[in-house]
């Protein structure tokens, strides 16, 4: 296996300096792109060249066209069978794959591209297969399923390419992966592409690839370098209105919220559009058919907010996202790759944005260390922020309204309700201001870093003994008594009458068998005739005289008792 492993950060390789085809480049430049990214540089002149390869780069690196461009410059379009096929591991890549490659082959007439997946009803993939298509996109069950079928023919086949694929080795795949594999024809050409390399990827690719080029983008080469990534110290409770307070400075015309649970995402988005703003909710639950219309929405435009699951990360392609925000910080430091990966694409710049609080600051810690990056502890913007930048972007559109349109009819009508209801111009304005800039948001108290909470507590505990419980070094307290010592006292006495290992039985009937001795010693000295201690008698002998006698009398008289 030949290993191209590519250093560089920069790529210098344009696209129109690679070979491809004309009517591909100029599909390309309407897209926005003119230098290729570094998977795109290894991969495209290789596949062109016929060659298998196993590329290794991770999510947001632009590898749909590292292996769509060199697919469509071999399709033939006269050929109305299946010439290429994709493989996705789930329904919403692979919608997001046909329609980039349709967008790459605008000006390649001819050339049809149709996605196939479960959950969309397979009759309408018949009519659609049996139309002519070049270009295949599905799930590998679907595939498999057309292939039993014998509606997808294969004697055509150039091209197989496995996208993702740990991800469908993960998901159970892997049989449906070589059923598929197994019927391509003998000369064919295939690409695997895969954020990671486990034993199974490779066995795969000793079984099915010859003599593959192996291309590795390294960790230096993710997009992430153009991500500016931020964490915001705040309380759970105040997460969202943080949300909002970001969403309205920096206006993001396209964001990603992600979240760990299903109920979180659809708690932020019914909020946020309790709040006004346009958000669609995406996660396992949803039925196809509910998928496709958020994802339709939220790439046309129609939804501008979008909140998923981590099991929808790995599926939302769509470009011209501009922030990312990680409401919840993400179990898997993996996922936070994926997550931001969503911005920041091509060569574009993107933001990044996670709320934390609490100990989730350790978790940042990790992050930073296993993913080489940095990132910067930023403070919430105030009020005062959030208002100016409503005010100059609501400015901005006032200016232009004044230079291009007549107003001449609009100041009149002003003037005439002004004289009405007896108010300024001046009140006018800002009342219209105040309808379009929403209500002032509340101020939001910025969470304690972690590691000085428990000093500040401790610090706050102190105070309050100094309020009216401080004590001397004595054990007195400002009234003098001495209850708090009596009382340790008093506990150390109780647990030192316990015995290790001793039963509360055991306990009671050594306490009784004590009293009974008490009571006998009482009842043959009699009460006050002397103590216990030894001290001297009236009759002026030393108690050391007669401790010998009287201790031999009391054992007798103990016996004689038993």
């Amino acid at each position: 296996m030949e290993e191209r492993l590519e250093e560089n950060l920069e790529a210098k390789l344009r696209f129109d300096e690679s070979g491809i085809h004309p009517d591909i480049l100029r599909a390309v430049h309407e897209m926005g792109f003119e230098v290729m990214t570094p998977i795109q540089e290894q991969s495209v002149p290789v596949l062109l060249e016929g060659k298998d390869i196993i590329g290794q780069a991770q999510t947001g690196t632009g590898k749909t066209a590292a292996f769509a461009i060199p697919m469509i410059q071999k399709i033939n379009p006269e050929i109305k069978r299946p010439q290429g096929i994709i493989l996705c591991p789930t329904r919403e890549l692979a919608m997001q794959a046909a329609e980039e490659i349709r967008r790459l082959s605008k000006y390649m007439y001819g050339v049809k591209v149709l996605p196939v997946y479960g959950g969309q009803d397979i009759g309408k993939q018949i009519r659609a297969l049996s139309q002519g298509v070049q270009i295949i996109v599905g799930t590998p069950g679907r595939v498999m399923d057309h292939l039993r079928r014998h509606t997808i023919k294969t004697a055509e086949v150039k091209m197989i390419v496995l996208d993702e694929a740990d991800e469908m080795l993960d998901m159970g795949f892997r049989e449906d992966i070589e059923t598929v594999l197994s019927d391509m024809p003998e000369e064919h050409q295939m690409a695997l592409f895969s954020a990671t390399m486990p034993q199974a990827i490779l066995e795969i690719a000793g079984t099915y690839q010859q003599n593959a080029v192996y291309i590795r983008v390294t960790p230096k080469e993710l997009t992430v370098s153009a991500i500016k990534q931020a964490y915001y110290r705040v309380a759970k409770k105040d997460k969202i209105r943080a949300l909002c307070r970001l969403l309205d400075y920096y206006q993001p015309a396209r964001s990603l919220i992600f979240a760990n649970t299903k109920r979180m995402v659809d708690e932020i988005a019914g909020r946020l559009n309790e709040l006004g703003y346009e958000a669609g909710a995406l996660h396992g639950d949803l039925t196809q058919a509910q998928r496709d219309t958020v994802m339709g929405q939220f790439r046309k435009g129609t939804c501008s907010i979008l909140t998923a699951t981590d099991v929808a990360a790995r599926g939302i392609d769509v470009s011209g996202v501009d922030a990312v925000f990680n409401y919840d910080v993400p179990e898997d430091i993996e996922y936070y790759v994926h997550r931001i990966g969503r911005t920041g694409r091509a060569g574009r710049k993107g933001r990044s944005f996670t709320l934390i609080s609490g100990r989730e600051i350790f978790k940042i810690r990790s992050i930073e260390k296993v993913c080489h990056t940095t990132i910067r502890e930023r403070q919430l913007p105030t009020v005062e922020d959030v208002i100016r930048v409503k005010s100059d972007r609501l400015f901005a559109g006032v200016m232009g309204v004044i230079e291009n349109e007549d107003l001449s009819k609009t100041r009149k009508e002003i003037e005439i309700a002004s004289e009405k209801y007896g108010f300024s111009v001046l009140d006018l304005a800002a009342a219209l201001m105040h309808m379009n800039m929403g209500e002032t948001p509340e101020e939001i108290e910025e969470e304690q870093p972690y590691q000085e909470r428990g000093r500040g507590e401790r610090r706050r505990d102190r105070g309050r003994r100094s309020r009216g419980e401080r004590r001397d070094r004595r054990g007195r307290d400002e009234s003098g008594n001495r209850d708090e010592r009596r009382r340790s006292r008093d506990d150390r006495d109780r647990r030192e009458a316990r015995k290790p290992g001793e039963s509360r039985g055991e306990r009671l009937s050594e306490r009784d068998r004590r009293e009974r001795e008490r009571k006998s010693e009482k009842d043959f000295f009699g009460d006050g005739s002397r103590d216990k201690s030894g001290a001297k008698e009236k009759t002026g002998k030393s108690s050391k005289s007669k401790k010998g006698s009287d201790v031999k009398a009391f054992g007798m008289f103990r016996s004689k008792k038993k």
